[in-house]
């Protein structure tokens, strides 16, 4: 669950304007409906992360990635982000680790400093984030192979691998991400852009067509959404209520 596409499905640019209400309400919307893994994007914690891992904790979350910019923070592959010191990012570190209760639940600490100290302080900050008890090291617009490559062998940890597009870092396939060595990796805005993308021009079509007739094709078929929404399920639950049918709406 990325941060920057709930701020931008809110209308807000991903500069932390966002609460931790904001976020955890459409986490739980979404790990309720999943038997995947959810991952959420806490941004800097939202001023007490006690309070923020218990929260996704209870909402069914299974691992969240907290980041070292100021509470200003910046989208990840923007410029001029601002940092937090090393040791207040252990402290976070150590106070979400605190907060948990279920040992599955995973911390996964985001460094930012690639593009604002470099890469080797980056790799100073992880290591100490590792030592504060991270299970998992999200190292933050990374730009090419070599930097990959320099930051797996450097850290003996998992390893989070950013994939966002019209960013600083060069898109792997997820072959080449794994012979690098790393762990698991992240598509945060793919979906929304592809959606908003297409929003956009079919809006654009009907405005310069008059109707939708040439662009049906483009959409999800109600039949599909039917059955992503488990339409049949209700019917069977108590068919008195729920008497409605499915077919014929192809």
């Amino acid at each position: 669950v990325s941060g920057g596409v709930m701020a931008n499905d809110l209308g807000f640019p991903d500069i932390g304007l966002t609460t931790l209400e904001d976020v955890s309400t459409r986490s739980y919307l979404i790990s309720r409906v999943t038997n995947l893994p959810t991952i959420v994007d806490i941004d800097t914690g939202f001023k007490s992360c006690e309070k923020t891992i218990q929260t996704f904790e209870e909402f069914g979350v299974a691992a969240v990635h907290l980041e070292d910019q100021v509470a200003q923070k910046r989208c990840g592959h923007l410029d001029n982000k601002e940092l937090i010191s090393t040791n207040e990012m252990v402290n976070k570190i150590k106070e979400c680790i605190k907060a948990k209760k279920d040992e599955n639940f995973k911390i996964i600490a985001r460094s930012d400093a690639k593009n604002v100290e470099g890469l080797d302080k980056m790799i100073d900050r992880c290591k100490a984030y590792i030592d504060a008890g991270a299970d998992i090291i999200f190292p933050e617009a990374l730009k090419d192979e070599k930097d990959f490559e320099t930051v797996r062998k450097e850290l003996n940890c998992y390893l989070l691998a950013n994939m966002t597009e019209f960013g600083k870092s060069k898109l792997f396939n997820y072959k080449e991400l794994e012979n690098f060595g790393y762990n698991i990796i992240i598509y945060p805005v793919t979906t929304q852009r592809l959606a908003m993308k297409n929003v956009e021009d079919g809006l654009r079509v009907i405005f310069t067509d008059g109707h939708q007739n040439n662009i049906i094709d483009k959409m999800q078929t109600r039949k599909r959404l039917y059955e992503l929404v488990e339409y049949e399920k209700y019917n069977s639950l108590d068919e008195k209520i729920y008497n409605f049918s499915t077919e014929g709406h192809e």
